[in-house]
């Protein structure tokens, strides 16, 4: 023997029922707790404040920037010129100040301002 469910006919006129004015009250306290128990949004986070700036490097590290970006590129990696020179800000953050004079030491110096034309 296998019990069988017992199924419920409801008729379209009992599941669209209008709400009385007296079941107002209850359905807004019902409505009140649902948003009170909904997640909160989350805050936007502030944006950052973006600087343009324009320097002067000589030709060979330039050429550098290139293969670099065409290194990151065999890793199917996109960069542009800005992350990739963020991301070497941040490796030289990393350094202890020995290793960092060290290797400003190296670069060559480059004569500030416009070229002249």
């Amino acid at each position: 023997m296998t019990a069988r469910k017992s199924v419920r006919k409801t008729t379209p006129a009992a599941v669209n029922k209008p709400i009385t004015p007296k079941q107002i009250p209850a359905a807004q306290k019902n409505v009140k707790a649902v948003a009170a128990t909904a997640p909160a949004k989350a805050p936007k986070p502030k944006k950052v404040k973006l600087i343009r700036d324009s320097f002067t490097m000589p030709s060979f590290d330039y050429a550098l920037i290139a293969a670099l970006k065409l290194k990151a590129l065999g890793s199917k990696i996109v960069l542009k010129k800005s992350e990739l020179l963020r991301a070497g800000l941040h490796a030289l953050a990393k350094l202890d100040t020995k290793q960092l004079v060290a290797l400003v030491a190296t670069l060559a110096v480059v004569k500030t301002g416009r070229p002249k034309k």
